[in-house]
């Protein structure tokens, strides 16, 4: 079963983990330029949804992984993905930016 975190719970969600984990936003680079989240207690990594299958490479299977979209449900199939590939600490992050601007960080837009 995949995690659904909130974007309030992401860090806890992380430190719970491990910590040194990774935001991997799977949006596509035009969604990207509308809004972003900036790093925090987190490295961000942007991989469009199409490209994690040839690009799973870039990604530590032991590393905490919280899955963002635009809403939650690219992102879910990522980490449903990347869960069957062998990655244990997965989370979708659920409502995706939509939400992390409305709960998180009002200075992200909303598109």
């Amino acid at each position: 079963m995949i995690d659904q975190v909130r974007p309030s719970d992401v860090d806890a969600w992380l430190a719970a983990q491990g910590g040194d984990g990774v935001v991997l936003d799977v949006r596509e680079p035009a969604e990207l330029q509308a809004a972003a989240v900036q790093p925090g207690p987190f490295h961000v990594l942007s991989i469009p949804m199409g490209d994690v299958p040839s690009q799973i490479s870039r990604l530590d299977p032991d590393q905490p992984i919280a899955c963002l979209c635009h809403h939650g449900a690219r992102s879910m199939r990522v980490a449903m993905f990347l869960a069957q590939n062998g990655f244990t600490r997965v989370a979708n992050i659920a409502g995706g930016i939509d939400a992390w601007s409305r709960e998180r960080d009002p200075s992200v837009p909303r598109y």
